[in-house]
C-alpha cells in the first residue's frame, strides 16, 4: 500500500507541477497577463474535456489534474454535455452552471466579506 500512496503522490506531483509550469511559461515567456493565462489554461481544460481525454487523465493523476484551473474548464464541458442530453439546447447553459454554482458563489461571497474588512489598494 505505501509504494502505491508515493506512486499516486508522484502523478499528481508530475501532471498538476506541468500544468503549473505550462502557466507560468504563459505568464513569463510569453509575457501573457494573468487573465489570458487563466484563460488559456481553462480553454485547454474544457477542450481535453470534450475530447474525453481529460477524465482519462484526472484518473490517472488524480489531484495533480483536478486540482488546477484546468479542470474548471473540463466541469463546465461536462455539465454541458450532461445538460444538453437532459434539457436539450438550453440545458446547456444550466447544465454548464450546476457543478460550479456553488464554488463561484462561495468566491464571490468571501470577496465580498474580506473587501468589507480589509481596505483594498487602488
Amino acid at each position: 500500500m505505501p509504494d502505491d500512496l508515493w506512486m499516486q503522490l508522484l502523478k499528481a506531483a508530475v501532471v498538476g507541477g506541468g500544468i503549473c509550469l505550462l502557466g507560468q511559461l504563459l505568464f513569463d515567456a510569453a509575457n501573457l497577463t494573468t487573465a489570458h493565462t487563466m484563460s488559456i489554461l481553462v480553454s485547454a481544460g474544457a477542450i481535453l474535456g470534450g475530447l474525453g481525454w481529460y477524465d482519462k487523465l484526472a484518473d490517472w493523476a488524480g489531484f495533480g489534474a483536478r486540482l488546477p484551473i484546468s479542470s474548471f474548464g473540463n466541469t463546465l464541458v461536462q455539465g454541458a454535455m450532461e445538460g444538453a442530453g437532459k434539457n436539450g439546447f438550453w440545458g446547456i447553459l444550466t447544465g454548464m452552471l450546476e457543478p460550479v454554482s456553488a464554488g463561484v458563489a462561495a468566491a464571490v461571497a468571501f470577496g465580498f466579506i474580506i473587501a468589507l474588512v480589509f481596505r483594498p489598494k487602488a
